[in-house]
């Protein structure tokens, strides 16, 4: 015994007798009302550092032998508080043929206190039940700041679908206060955030950075890519090099903007085989106009050396064939003068 008699009495007279029913403050008492030699067994072992004693004796100044008599009440020494924590449960599956049972039976093997589920695709950005256990346990850690809250899941995967994800709803409980509780997988364990905890949060948000510069990495390699191959992205020009080639010359021949627009023929897209609006008309030939001013080509476009004696291009002598089958506006003018 490491306390003193006369501590270790009253380290045990600080809790009442469930063999005598003496009450704190007051030693043991025999059946026939005087005070006992020895503190009662299920009294001492009450104390940590007396229950491998086999018996505690009552100190002189009780009177052991005495007529048993009250002692003064001690000051109530109030013990720590040992909250028990609030556990709130989440499970998800993917799709309604994947198995929910084990994860909420694991979770009810894990005491927790309110479990949601839910089955939903991975494409579905919005969860409506993990929204509704996050708010759950914020409104439990707003009530009792001093009681612990621990957001539990099976495994991490259930809680996010990607590490942006994970970032995002690890900086919420991080926020709250809220510990996160994985049953399985090699992060089982619980992690507060405001603990030991927080280097896991930290090492989850830094995973979710390093994601979001690997994803932008790639999408800028893949347009450099695209580029080099002369897709430059965005939805097909409504109004393409050729189209505009033609309109330019049948301007320069005089005709009305509105009349090149209904010779003209959309090629690609959801408009293929109607004609371009006058609008759209418009803006090409501006663009082009702007082009011609700063000494530029109407769109960049490989150059191609062409020598007197090397034959049109299909395309070249299409247009050619077209230009010459327009007539001129003032044609029918010359003709009636």
């Amino acid at each position: 015994m490491d306390l003193t008699p006369d501590q270790a009495a009253l380290a045990v007279e600080r809790h009442d007798c469930a063999k005598c029913d003496a009450p704190a403050g007051s030693a043991c008492r025999t059946r026939g009302g005087k005070t006992a030699a020895k503190y009662h067994t299920p009294r001492f072992v009450l104390v940590p550092a007396l229950r491998e004693e086999l018996e505690i004796p009552v100190p002189a100044d009780r009177h052991p032998g005495r007529a048993w008599k009250q002692g003064p009440a001690l000051a109530v020494v109030p013990a720590p508080r040992t909250e028990r924590p609030v556990r709130i449960g989440y499970a998800r599956t993917s799709t309604a043929r994947q198995e929910l049972a084990s994860q909420l039976e694991a979770l009810h093997r894990a005491e927790c206190h309110k479990v949601f589920k839910e089955q939903i695709s991975t494409r579905v950005k919005v969860r409506p039940e993990l929204e509704k256990a996050l708010a759950l346990a914020h409104q439990f850690k707003e009530a009792a700041p001093e009681t612990p809250v621990i957001f539990t899941v099976h495994e991490l995967k259930r809680l996010a679908r990607n590490a942006a994800e994970l970032m995002t709803l690890s900086a919420e409980l991080q926020a709250g206060g809220i510990q996160l509780e994985l049953l399985t997988g090699p992060l089982t364990g619980i992690y507060d955030p405001n603990g030991m905890g927080a280097m896991f949060f930290a090492v989850l948000a830094v995973a979710g950075q390093i994601e979001r510069n690997y994803i932008r990495e790639k999408t800028l390699e893949g347009q450099v890519i695209a580029a080099s191959k002369g897709n430059h992205g965005g939805r097909p020009k409504v109004i393409d090099d050729d189209m505009l080639t033609f309109a330019v010359a049948l301007k320069d021949k005089g005709v009305p903007v509105p009349e090149i627009a209904k010779k003209l023929t959309i090629k690609v897209g959801k408009n293929a085989g109607t004609s371009p609006s006058v609008a759209s008309l418009y803006r090409a030939l501006a663009e082009a106009e702007a082009a011609a001013d700063d000494g530029l080509p109407l769109r960049p476009k490989p150059v191609r050396i062409r020598r007197p004696e090397d034959p049109l291009t299909p395309e070249e002598i299409d247009l050619r064939e077209r230009l010459q089958a327009q007539p001129h506006p003032n044609a029918e003018g010359t003709r009636r003068g």
